[in-house]
């Protein structure tokens, strides 16, 4: 079996959902960054072992739990409170961990992003890997722009079987409103840390290096707005996921064009 961690602040609307899909799990933790709402309340309800720590970011969090958190077994999965684990990723899970738990630190999931009900599969990227398996003694995350990534060296494996992401489940302002903070944490992370890519890897033959590629060179673009749009909408697909992807694209397209903003900002700032 494994432990399930779920990073939380004021996520009592979406809480329920999740924990319910992780039912089955008999140890279950919750880090909280200070909720105001019912968050901890619910979790203690539903047989969540509740901490706390203020947030610093993604990776300090998880790293933390890690580190001082006594979890009830040795392959802890990763959870948001707007994300829903499904049967086929503890299916898949169960049998990874018991044939393969040995030789890797850790394992990618991909996520099935969901867009006011709809399975916008083709403008999220699907299947966009994310380090969600770790193993509590030999996995560590860092932060990257607004998130966290495998560290370096870290053996990793892909899980087939994936959860599912609710990108709307707080509505559209607070969609916006949360990817206002990441602008931010965008920003600052792109002058802070220069670009590690070249055009030459985005010919790799790996997909999740070639995303992470593109991502860091599309960062000294101008016109990244548009440019994400084309890329979303057209370039990969979005168009077949209908009026929720066309709608989806469109914020995506805002968001780079607030981190372009925000770079512009955060560089005037830095300028003696």
């Amino acid at each position: 079996m494994f432990s399930v961690l779920i990073l939380t602040l004021n996520e009592a609307r979406n809480l329920p959902a999740c924990l319910a899909s992780v039912s089955f799990c008999a140890d279950i933790v919750v880090l909280d960054s200070g909720s105001s709402d019912e968050t901890c309340v619910i979790a203690e309800q539903a047989g969540a072992r509740v901490f706390e720590r203020p947030f610093d970011n993604f990776a300090g969090q998880r790293n933390h739990a890690h580190a001082h958190i006594a979890f009830a077994h040795p392959w802890v999965f990763h959870l948001d409170a707007d994300e829903t684990f499904t049967p086929e990723l503890k299916t898949e899970l169960e049998r990874w961990i018991t044939q393969c738990g040995e030789a890797f630190d850790g394992a990618w999931v991909a996520p099935r992003m969901m867009w006011q009900g709809v399975w916008v599969k083709h403008c999220t990227d699907f299947p966009a890997w994310q380090a969600r398996l770790a193993h509590r003694d030999r996995f560590r995350f860092i932060e990257v722009g607004h998130g966290q990534r495998e560290a370096p060296a870290m053996r990793m494996d892909r899980i087939a079987a994936g959860y599912r992401h609710d990108l709307s489940s707080g509505g559209v302002e607070a969609w916006r409103a949360k990817h206002q903070r990441y602008a931010v944490a965008e920003a600052r992370a792109f002058l802070r840390t220069p670009t590690q890519a070249s055009w030459r890897d985005l010919c790799q033959r790996d997909p999740l290096l070639r995303r992470r590629a593109l991502k860091a060179l599309s960062q000294q673009w101008p016109g990244r707005a548009l440019l994400r749009f084309v890329y979303q909408y057209v370039l990969r697909g979005g168009i077949l996921d209908g009026a929720a992807g066309f709608r989806y694209c469109m914020l995506l397209a805002r968001y780079e064009g607030e981190i372009a903003r925000q770079i512009r900002r955060q560089r005037v700032s830095l300028t003696p």
